[in-house]
C-alpha cells in the first residue's frame, strides 16, 4: 500500500492531539507524519505510532514534500498558512471557520459529498462540529424524501470552546463540591456549572449567534440545497464531551419513524438507538470517545403533517473535528485524488 506524508498543524491543541490518534487507530498509511504548532509548543515531543516525534514550528514552508496536512489552530493561522501548503502541492483540510463558506472551497462531510473533493481544490473545509452530526443524520432522509424544513436545538459540551471551557466547568465544580465560591466566569458568559447557557459565538444583526447561522449557511452548501429553510438555537450545557441535539425536519413526502429507522440504520456513521420501551436512546456519555453518530427518539413532529423528530449525539472532538478531517483524508487516498 503506497505510504502518504502527512502534517498536523496544531498538533499540540486539543483537536490536534485527536487527529493524531484517529491517524493511530484508523491506520491511515501514513510514511512519514510532520507536527507543527507555535514558537509556544515548538520543542515538545509527541508520541506517534509508539515513537517520539518532535513539535516543529509551523511555517510558510511546512507544507513541502507533504502530502496531506491536517489544520486544527484556528481561523487566522489558516488563513495564513494554508494557501502556501497548497501551492507546494499539499491538500490541507482545515478544522477552522476561514474557509467553509468560501464558494470554492469543499465544505465536506464524508459520508454526505465527497464527490465535492477533486485533485483541483487542495484546501478542504471541515464543517462546525454541531453542522456534522446533524447533516449525517438528515443525509439519508433527505435522499429518499426531501428535506424542506429543520429545526434544531443543540447542546453542546465545554469542550466545544477548548481546554479553557473544560477548565472553567471543572473549576467550578470542584469549588461548589467543596462548599467555595464558585470562580466566576471568564470563558463563558455565565456560571456553567450546573446552568445552560442559551449563546455560543458572537451574535450577529438578526439575533442569532454565529454559531446558529453557521448551522444553517453550512448545512445547505453541504447538501447542496440553498432551499432547505433551517433555523437553530445553539445551547452550551455542562457537559464535557460530546453534543446533541433535537432535531425536528419537515419533508416533501411523508415519512414514517419506521421507515426512517429503516434508513438511518443503513446509512454510513450511523447508529440507530432507540428503544424507549428499554430506556434506550443516545446520551452526551455513550457518544464520547466512540466514532459514530448516534440517533434515538425518532418520532413523528404531532405539529406538523410531514413532520419527523429525533435525537442525535456525537463526540464533537471526534466526528465533530479530528475524525471527520481524518475520513476526508481517507476519502482523499480511496478516489485517488491524492
Amino acid at each position: 500500500m503506497k505510504k502518504y506524508s502527512v502534517g498536523v498543524a496544531g498538533a499540540t491543541g486539543a483537536v490536534g492531539l485527536e487527529m493524531i490518534k484517529m491517524l493511530e487507530s484508523r491506520k491511515f498509511p501514513v510514511g512519514s507524519i510532520r507536527l507543527l504548532a507555535s514558537e509556544r509548543s515548538a520543542g515538545k515531543k509527541l508520541k506517534f505510532n509508539g515513537r517520539d516525534v518532535e513539535v516543529q514550528l509551523l511555517g510558510h514552508d511546512s507544507g513541502k514534500g507533504l502530502d496531506v496536512a491536517l489544520f486544527s489552530a484556528g481561523a487566522k493561522i489558516s488563513k495564513e498558512f494554508a494557501p502556501s501548503f497548497a501551492r507546494d502541492n499539499c491538500f490541507v483540510i482545515d478544522n477552522s471557520s476561514a474557509w467553509r463558506m468560501e464558494p470554492d472551497i469543499p465544505l465536506v462531510v464524508p459520508e454526505v459529498n465527497p464527490n465535492d473533493l477533486s485533485k483541483e481544490k487542495k484546501i478542504i473545509a471541515n464543517p462546525n462540529c454541531s453542522t456534522i452530526q446533524m447533516v449525517v443524520a438528515l443525509k439519508p432522509i433527505h435522499d429518499s424524501a426531501r428535506i424542506k424544513r429543520v429545526i434544531v436545538a443543540t447542546y453542546q459540551s465545554v469542550s466545544g470552546a477548548g481546554q479553557k471551557g473544560i477548565e472553567e466547568l471543572k473549576n467550578q465544580v470542584v469549588a461548589w463540591a467543596k462548599g467555595e465560591a464558585v470562580p466566576a466566569p471568564s470563558k463563558f458568559t455565565h456560571q456553567i456549572a450546573f446552568n445552560l447557557i442559551p449563546h455560543i459565538d458572537i451574535f450577529t444583526e438578526n439575533s442569532y449567534t454565529k454559531e446558529e447561522m453557521k448551522m444553517v449557511n453550512e448545512t445547505r452548501k453541504i447538501m447542496g440545497d440553498p432551499s432547505i429553510m433551517l433555523s437553530a438555537t445553539c445551547v452550551r450545557v455542562p457537559v464535557f464531551r460530546s453534543h446533541s441535539e433535537a432535531v425536528w425536519i419537515e419533508t416533501e413526502r411523508k415519512i414514517s419513524p419506521e421507515e426512517a429507522k429503516m434508513l438511518l440504520s443503513k446509512a454510513p456513521g450511523v447508529e440507530v438507538v432507540d428503544d424507549v420501551a428499554n430506556n434506550k436512546y443516545p446520551t452526551p456519555l455513550d457518544g464520547e470517545n466512540r466514532q459514530k453518530t448516534y440517533v434515538g427518539r425518532i418520532r413523528d413532529d404531532i405539529s406538523a403533517k410531514n413532520g419527523l423528530t429525533f435525537w442525535v449525539v456525537s463526540d464533537n472532538l471526534l466526528k465533530g473535528a479530528a475524525l471527520n478531517a481524518v475520513e476526508i483524508a481517507e476519502k482523499l487516498v480511496e478516489k485517488k485524488i491524492v
